[in-house]
């Protein structure tokens, strides 16, 4: 899958959380659901997007949420 389309998504799952309840609790729970719910593929790609390229793009709770990931804390 083409990065710039994981930002894109990966921006729209952080606005969700974060009208859910904040900034600080959407990270780890949009963590949570892109452990659970992308493809392993489309993690890797993000998080190496992360690593490579400091997560352009990626808003504050997306790169937070990436930053987890890619640390391999659990959330």
């Amino acid at each position: 899958m083409k990065i710039d389309a994981l930002i894109k998504m990966a921006n729209q799952i952080a606005d969700f959380f974060e009208g859910e309840g904040g900034r600080q609790e959407a990270i780890p729970l949009m963590a949570a659901h892109l452990r659970r719910y992308w493809e392993p593929r489309m993690r890797e790609q993000i998080i190496e997007h992360y690593q490579n390229q400091g997560g352009a793009g990626l808003g504050e709770v997306a790169l937070g949420s990436v930053a987890l990931l890619a640390q391999g804390k659990p959330y």
